[in-house]
């Protein structure tokens, strides 16, 4: 059974948690999240090999292009891993295990999901993963 749902619909907690419009909420939102991620990766990739500087003599220029496609790089593998998250995320929605925290099993919660569709960690999961994490930054 196919559940549609208007596009001004947000899931509200009267509603059963990961009921079906829940579900189909968060999969559109995902794959918009995930178009839009795809055009501008392609948009990036597509704009840096048309200006390429590093054919220039000045060596200053190649330096500031080098910095320039350095950073742009980085911003892409960061949304190449975001997409990975989000095709995640869509296959937990097929699964039945989305919204729900992978230490606790507990519901991740309808405003923290809406905030970060790709949360994998109730709040008190996340904080205690980020305080683990400072223990051992601080131990190095």
């Amino acid at each position: 059974m196919m559940v549609r749902i208007s596009k001004t619909y947000i899931p509200k907690e009267s509603e059963k948690y990961m009921c079906e419009k829940h579900k189909v909420f968060f999969k559109n939102k995902l794959l918009a999240w995930k178009k839009d991620l795809v055009r501008s990766n392609n948009e990036a990739l597509y704009n840096s090999s048309m200006d390429d500087n590093s054919t220039s003599a000045d060596i200053v220029d190649q330096a500031s292009s080098y910095t320039d496609k350095n950073v742009e790089m980085r911003a892409i593998n960061r949304q190449i891993k975001l997409i990975s998250k989000i095709d995640s995320a869509l296959r937990k929605i097929k699964d039945g295990t989305y919204g729900f925290c992978e230490e606790t099993g507990e519901p991740i919660g309808i405003k923290r999901l809406i905030a970060r569709p790709v949360a994998t960690l109730s709040i008190a999961a996340q904080e205690k993963h980020e305080k683990e994490e400072k223990v051992h930054a601080d131990d190095v």
